[in-house]
């Protein structure tokens, strides 16, 4: 179904946020869009809001299964002001975000849905799940000037670090960190310093009060938090062109960057099992 903007879709389709998880599609160009919203569905999303520009096209098979929202992410705080309007809307319901030409991994999520994993969670306590999000690009930018092919997609095998997350005191806060890595680390020169860390709460059962912030965290700390107290618990990745794609549309990278590939650089071999393997995620106790 089709709205004319959010407000009109709380409106009239209110009830399709009771039963998660839905994810939320955030739509900042026409790259990839169809793509994106196919393999959150394959991934068992119960519902797909995507928030999109008047000039998208999607076929019509795929534009009856989703609910689209007429939005537009050129202005300010569009990002929080969609996502903290859909919590406000769907207490205790699970939420996910992503952007066109971003791609979620789960643990096995091969044979098992996001739906198994998140009530697994759910098991251990946790509210949110904490998802890195891994630049991904293409090899040849002759070929794929924006840096985007799904089937030419790259990624960094290494490179990748933690830093403590200081309190306003300075001190380290408690279970969390910063992660850095990919092109972002890369390419850091491009990059304003607050859009440098690739951790993003992507995942996360919605309540009342509850505010996500510009930084791609919340105003609950435990939120941000990357396990519990007593042991690891399941992390998941974004494979994201987000980055790539931006650095070749901006005029002040574009010329810089010839090539994304560098030694560290291994073909992405869109499976959950690559990333376990590079530590990109882990399934903690989930087996």
């Amino acid at each position: 179904m089709r709205y004319d903007d959010l407000k009109n879709f709380l409106a009239n389709s209110k009830d399709a946020l009771a039963k998660g998880p839905v994810a939320m599609i955030l739509v900042e160009d026409l790259v990839e869009v169809d793509t994106t919203i196919r393999h959150h569905q394959i991934a068992g999303f119960e519902t797909i809001l995507v928030f999109a520009p008047d000039e998208l096209k999607l076929p019509e098979n795929l534009a009856d299964q989703i609910h689209r929202i007429s939005y537009d992410m050129s202005i300010q705080d569009a990002t929080q002001t969609a996502v903290n309007t859909i919590i406000d809307a769907a207490p205790g319901t699970w939420l996910y975000y992503c952007y066109n030409a971003e791609y979620l991994f789960h643990p096995f999520c091969e044979t098992r849905s996001i739906a198994e994993m998140l009530a697994f969670h759910t098991e251990e306590r946790r509210d949110a799940v904490l998802a890195y999000v891994v630049d991904t690009y293409a090899g040849d930018l002759d070929d794929n000037p924006i840096a985007v092919s799904l089937e030419d997609a790259h990624l960094d095998k290494s490179g990748y670090y933690a830093l403590a997350r200081p309190d306003e005191n300075n001190n380290p806060k408690e279970r969390q960190l910063s992660f850095y890595g990919g092109l972002r680390w890369r390419f850091e020169e491009h990059i304003p310093e607050a859009r440098r860390r690739i951790d993003r709460i992507a995942l996360f059962r919605a309540k009342p009060g509850l505010r996500l912030r510009a930084d791609h965290t919340f105003n609950d700390e435990e939120y941000n938090t990357y396990s519990c107290p007593w042991h690891h618990n399941i992390t998941v990745a974004i494979v994201s062109f987000r980055t790539a794609k931006a650095l070749k549309s901006n005029s002040g990278s574009t010329f810089d960057i010839n090539t994304f590939q560098w030694h560290n650089s291994t073909e992405f071999e869109w499976h959950s099992q690559q990333l376990l393997d590079l530590g990109l995620m882990e399934p903690g106790q989930w087996f």
